[in-house]
């Protein structure tokens, strides 16, 4: 028989603002526990997730018997360990060993809650990490999961983002499918996120404080798509593509920083202006309804930078628990 996807309680480590738990909840799975150390982003996860059993703390300070004790048998678990010192993302700072460590807090969790199934999700650099072997060891000698690793592309699940991580999906009765795009899903690009009536404010492109480097960014993108056309800006951090993106394909990767501009001609010149929180909630895949009433614009775009993308989350959830119980 199928498994009553309603009876698979699910906890989610590193939870943070609530990305894999909302795909997780369009999955159809019970959510029952969360975990993460921010309390804004446990702020903003109450508010999308009620009576939720949610552990603000972290994670080698928490029991996962006390988790356990209060809401019952977990038979999922949700983990996106901390992932800036996996990639490059952090710039020119030393990765941080112990911040690479939390992944094995998933072990101590598997080792003691014993569920059939994990996901963990991160960076695709993490398989770089000098003690990834170990981990994905330890999952499948010590733990007894049959264990897949994937690199999913967000755009590929309806996404309108071209954000790559890797998915280790873990399950102790059989392996794990391989998870194939989205049939039904469609391809999204940087036009399905841009909010063109909202009345966003604008500034212009070309001025003497504009650093120059933005200004060649955007001269290259004038000769590639000429200046009667809108484009995206890269316009902070390093891009290896040109420093800036048509709006006819998906966004490049969300991260942690304010990072894309929205640049449009008009009858006085090309104007610019940063993308803002509901656009890029919207290219991470977020509901409309999903709700972020907490914290500075920096804060929530951190907060969305760091999520997972739902409907990625969502899809790989439903091609695990589809499963027969023996």
């Amino acid at each position: 028989m199928i498994q009553n996807k309603k009876q698979i309680k699910t906890l989610d480590l590193f939870s943070g603002c609530g990305g894999s738990s909302c795909g997780a909840n369009e999955s159809g799975v019970n959510i029952v526990a969360a975990v993460d150390a921010w309390p804004l982003a446990r702020d903003t996860y109450i508010e999308n997730f009620k009576n939720i059993s949610f552990y603000c703390d972290f994670i080698e300070n928490i029991n996962p018997a006390d988790i356990e004790n209060k809401v019952g048998k977990i038979d999922l678990i949700l983990a996106s360990p901390e992932c800036t010192s996996h990639t490059c993302a952090r710039g020119n700072n030393p990765g941080s060993e112990s911040s690479r460590m939390t992944a094995f807090e998933v072990l101590r969790f598997a080792r003691i809650l014993k569920p059939r199934w994990i996901v963990i999700e991160n960076v695709v650099h993490m398989r770089k990490w000098k003690r990834y072997k170990e981990l994905i060891d330890t999952l499948e000698k010590e733990l007894k999961y049959q264990v897949r690793v994937q690199t999913l592309t967000a755009s590929a699940f309806g996404v309108p983002q071209s954000r790559r991580r890797l998915f280790i999906t873990c399950d102790k009765k059989e392996m794990p499918p391989v998870i194939t795009p989205s049939i039904r899903a469609r391809r999204k690009t940087v036009k399905d996120i841009i909010e063109n009536d909202a009345d966003y404010p604008f500034s212009q492109l070309v001025t003497e404080k504009r650093a120059k480097a933005t200004l060649e960014r955007a001269e290259r993108a004038f000769s590639e798509v000429g200046k009667d056309k809108s484009f995206l800006l890269v316009y902070y951090g390093s891009d290896a593509a040109g420093g800036w993106q048509s709006i006819d394909k998906p966004l490049r990767t969300v991260t942690t920083v304010d990072r894309f501009a929205y640049v449009k001609p008009s009858d006085n010149g090309h104007l610019m202006r940063m993308l803002q929180v509901p656009e890029i909630k919207a290219a991470m895949g977020f509901p409309s309804q999903f709700k972020m009433p907490h914290g500075t614009r920096r804060e929530k775009i951190h907060m969305l930078g760091n999520a997972v993308c739902p409907p990625v989350m969502e899809h790989v959830i439903r091609s695990l628990t589809h499963k027969p119980q023996e």
